[in-house]
């Protein structure tokens, strides 16, 4: 199975670094969300949008879309766990379901985020999505980065 995984440092608290996957206005600034609707809590909707691009991938056309899901836990501060989510591409057929998780351990004035996106079909479709979110969702996570700590530094 082939998954997304990723590990950074944040100068910020672990409740303002999970709250960032759920606040519309965080969303928009790191994630670039149109918009969103996401409630953090069990069984809570987890939806956002992203205008379609104007470049065209060869395998799903323009990127940008829609990624929805259901909150199945929400720790406040800790974890959470998104799952039967489903990225639905402008042009194209949806790619899922998969799960998606984060969690985040203090250390003085730091967090340390962990988050892994899974799930697998032996296809070439799902190859391309995660070369795409390999770099997509990195880049995305550094700027959540600067964003959170732009907000909690002194």
């Amino acid at each position: 199975m082939r998954e997304f995984t990723h590990s950074m440092t944040i100068e910020a608290p672990p409740a303002a670094v999970l709250d960032a996957f759920f606040d519309p206005e965080a969303l928009a600034a790191w994630w670039r969300v149109k918009r969103s609707l996401c409630v953090a809590r069990p069984l809570g909707v987890y939806a956002v949008e992203w205008d379609p691009t104007e470049w065209q991938d060869e395998t799903f056309g323009r990127l940008g879309g829609a990624f929805r899901g259901t909150v199945i836990e929400f720790k406040p501060g800790r974890e959470f766990f998104l799952a039967d989510l489903f990225w639905l591409p402008p042009d194209g057929d949806p790619v899922g379901p998969m799960a998606l998780e984060a969690t985040c351990t203090q250390h003085g004035n730091t967090t340390t985020l962990h988050v892994r996106q899974s799930g697998w079909e032996d296809s070439p479709r799902w190859s391309r999505y995660y070369d795409l979110i390999a770099t997509g969702f990195t880049v995305a996570l550094e700027e959540m980065k600067s964003h959170l700590e732009g907000k909690w530094k002194d």
